[in-house]
């Protein structure tokens, strides 16, 4: 098959993950593994992580639902710290970067789409993050950020967005991610999907999908 597009999610694909900033801040806590995952999951689409990625709340607002819903769920957590911590690992992966650039030369269109949040002018650089995303834009074609379109992956339709703005169909794009359950749902679309857990085996993996050479200098 001929691909004529890459989707890629930034935080944990384009970025450093924030899953792994998240893991360490559970295990100081002593809480349990999968803890903040499994409340972000189980709140959804309702929750304050849902609402906040949708551009429902502010930081300030989710820092109070969202130690709320973890409270409910039976262990108290600092929302404000999580959060800072995210941000500090979220750095830009340069063989990412130069991926993108390469598929780009070789006329192979690239989207963004990521669940973020609104990050008000007055907030600290420190919370401002937003997923590491604003810096990012001027690298793809088409960038789709859950906070301003008021949705979030896995909803199919953020996914139809991509395909349509990008001027392609579903079955020609590639997308990647960490996260299984938007995956799953992007592939029932008729997207190949790639997930990511170490980059560079996630770009071996795309450049035999598109029959470029991504890693090489």
């Amino acid at each position: 098959m001929k691909y004529e597009a890459v989707l890629f999610d930034l935080g944990g694909v384009v970025l450093g993950s924030p899953l792994h900033a998240i893991a360490e801040y559970e295990r100081e806590l002593e809480i349990p593994e999968n803890f903040v995952n499994r409340v972000v999951a189980t709140t959804s689409p309702y929750g304050g992580w849902a609402r906040l990625e949708r551009g429902e709340l502010n930081l300030e607002e989710f820092y109070v639902a969202f130690e709320a819903d973890c409270k409910n769920a039976g262990h108290e957590i600092s929302a404000r710290e999580m959060m800072t911590r995210m941000n500090a690992a979220t750095a830009p992966r340069p063989a990412m970067l130069k991926a993108i650039a390469k598929l780009k030369e070789a006329g192979l269109k690239v989207a963004a789409v990521t669940n973020n949040w609104v990050v008000a002018p007055d907030e600290s650089d420190s919370h401002a993050n937003a997923g590491g995303v604003h810096r990012l834009n001027e690298l793809f074609d088409v960038f789709i950020e859950s906070s301003v379109e008021g949705l979030r992956k896995p909803d199919p339709k953020i996914y139809t967005m991509a395909c349509e703005r990008l001027g392609v169909t579903p079955e020609v794009c590639v997308f990647l991610d960490d996260i299984g359950s938007n995956l799953k749902t992007a592939r029932q679309m008729g997207i190949t999907t790639i997930k990511v857990d170490t980059p560079d085996v996630a770009l071996r993996e795309l450049e035999a999908f598109v029959e470029l050479e991504l890693l090489a200098d």
